[in-house]
């Protein structure tokens, strides 16, 4: 059998897929984009339960146990709602749900597998089975981390980076299952993002489409390869840690337990070695998402294509020698810590070229205001307050002051949940019509952003005031330090931030599933895109194409092209054959 005659009949053989059964169909199914649903549908529903363990630890800060004399009206003695056992596991549990569970599934998982064939011309992954598998090692993974707020004990409560010796010594926590289970959840986690890894970098490198050359991907498609990169590279490290970490406390081993001749520094080495790759591959993702968006509805040709691309290999590659400056405080010597500060401040040279390059994009744009492009707005501006709070961190002896206060919440939250969901947003409303065929409530996605984005600003913004006020982070009750006192209404604030954030989810919630069954058919390409996917019918059949996949001939971006009486060229659109034009 010829080369080409076996390509068809596996391609045959494939095609039957769509005839299987409901289980093979909906539940262990081979398609990516049936693949990337349910990614999105574990993230989603991990984010409500993230969102509430977040709002009982506000609701604690700020009607703790004891009221401020004279602020009754503000403060009603509550007496709490939480235990400090209770209030120490609701913001551990927070913290590694929505980092692990929500983001990485929704951004890594969901988007990685829907956008990834469909941008480069691909019919599948590479590894179907194995891309199957590992949305079912997630799900298990999941599935464990709830089980820990069942058992005897309670659920992990030393916190999301569960620093050694408190989570390694037993007799600091307890015999306490849930932190044993914590250390499992994440193992097998660590699993999963490693068979998806290898999934997208075999794909993105061996099943582009005639002509898609490397540059010639649409950006969203670079972030996702160079997140799969860093996943390859990260993930183990984190595994290998919680592995010894359970080892210590299961087996009796002394790798991070000081009364056997451990070293509980060796945790945070470990932990941070993987922790600021995490911080990218969280955020990289929504860089992409942003680069994808802004120009299809500035209707303006990317602002230096090559620029944004070698800015995210840049952040990869620097994302390694930085992650110590969440160690400033471990008693590093001032020479090394100097050398992290250096490599800090320059990791942020690469995030301004992509921003300037998204302003550039933007500049003398016929900008539409849709709700994909008010949240890929919402990120670059979260996105630059986050990343000029870094700054100051990223300086010794200022990080040395407001270590471990809410500056750093506010930091990490202005980048994460600014960053990270804004980005997520911007992506379930721009591909929801190619996803699932649908097309959202314009009106709804309006009322859901505009109060997310204000209410979100509400919440974080004043915990930088907090955290050069000196409020700690991690604390049960803040009105018990007289020296905080004065800051509690903040706390108030902050806390009625939260809830309305909270309640601002409700218009998301009725038109995602209100969209999914009731929303009007959408067109092939509603935004008037140029990139492969909305070639593709809405939503695309099994193996994406019919018998013949897309060529490409230009690249990704080419909006307000004066040759197109259409407003844009797709990356299909052959070469004008008249003098002068120049192609990639």
């Amino acid at each position: 059998m010829s080369a080409t005659s076996a390509t068809a009949h596996a391609h045959v053989e494939h095609a039957g897929h769509h005839e299987l059964g409901f289980v093979r169909t909906y539940v262990f199914s081979t398609d990516h984009k049936m693949i990337a649903r349910q990614f999105l549908f574990l993230g989603l529903f991990m984010m409500i339960l993230g969102g509430l363990l977040a709002l009982l630890v506000r609701w604690q800060l700020a009607w703790p146990e004891t009221a401020i004399p004279g602020m009754s009206v503000f403060l009603p003695d509550t007496g709490g709602i939480l235990e400090p056992s209770t209030y120490n596991m609701a913001f551990t549990m927070h913290a590694t749900i929505m980092v692990f569970f929500v983001i990485m599934p929704i951004l890594a998982g969901a988007f990685g597998n829907f956008c990834i064939p469909l941008m480069i011309g691909a019919r599948d992954m590479a590894f179907p089975v194995l891309n199957m598998l590992s949305f079912w090692v997630a799900a298990i993974a999941g599935v464990i981390m709830l089980g820990g707020f069942f058992v005897e004990g309670g659920h992990a409560a030393a916190g999301w980076t569960s620093y050694a010796p408190l989570a390694s010594v037993v007799e600091y926590t307890g015999v306490n299952w849930g932190q044993n289970l914590w250390c499992i959840s994440l193992f097998v986690l660590g699993v999963s993002s490693m068979m998806g890894s290898i999934n997208y970098i075999t794909t993105i490198v061996n099943m582009r489409a005639p002509g898609m050359k490397l540059f010639r991907m649409p950006l969203v498609v670079w972030s996702l390869f160079i997140t799969a990169v860093l996943l390859l590279l990260a993930l183990p490290v984190l595994t290998s840690g919680v592995a010894m970490l359970l080892f210590d406390r299961w087996l009796g081993t002394s790798w991070f337990r000081p009364s056997g001749g451990g070293e509980p520094l060796l945790w945070q080495h470990l932990f941070w070695y993987f922790g600021h790759p995490e911080v990218y591959i969280l955020i990289l993702p929504a860089m992409g998402i942003a680069s994808e968006i802004l120009p299809v509805f500035a209707r303006k040709p990317i602002f230096g294509y090559h620029a944004m691309a070698f800015s995210m290999i840049g952040i990869a590659f620097l994302s390694w020698i930085v992650y110590g400056h969440h160690m400033f405080v471990s008693g590093m010597s001032p020479a090394l810590g100097m050398a992290f500060t250096v490599s800090t401040m320059v990791i942020a040279v690469p995030s301004a070229i992509k921003t300037f390059n998204w302003l550039g994009t933007l500049w003398g744009g016929r900008i539409q205001f849709t709700v994909p492009m008010l949240n890929a707005l919402a990120f670059v501006s979260m996105f630059v307050i986050g990343g000029l709070s870094g700054i100051f961190m990223a300086s010794t002896p200022v990080d040395i002051f407001i270590q471990d206060t809410y500056f750093i919440v506010a930091h990490i939250h202005y980048v994460v949940f600014g960053g990270s969901i804004f980005g997520a947003f911007a992506a379930i409303y721009y591909w929801f019509p190619k996803m699932f065929g649908r097309m959202t409530n314009p009106v709804l996605g309006h009322l859901h952003f505009w109060p997310t984005f204000v209410f979100f600003n509400m919440t974080f913004f004043p915990m930088h005031i907090l955290g050069v006020g000196g409020h700690m982070r991690r604390i049960y009750n803040p009105v018990q330090y007289e020296f905080l006192q004065h800051l509690q209404w903040w706390n108030v604030l902050i806390t009625i931030g939260a809830l309305g954030l909270g309640l601002a989810q409700i218009p998301f919630v009725l038109n995602f599933f209100w969209s999914l069954f009731a929303g009007p058919r959408a067109p092939l390409n509603p935004w008037n895109a140029n990139t492969l996917e909305w070639t593709a019918p809405s939503p695309p059949p099994h193996l994406n194409w019919g018998a013949t996949l897309p060529i490409v001939h230009r690249g990704p971006y080419e909006y307000s092209a004066p040759e197109s009486a259409e407003d844009f060229l797709p990356q299909t659109a052959p070469p004008v054959a008249h003098a002068g034009t120049r192609h990639r």
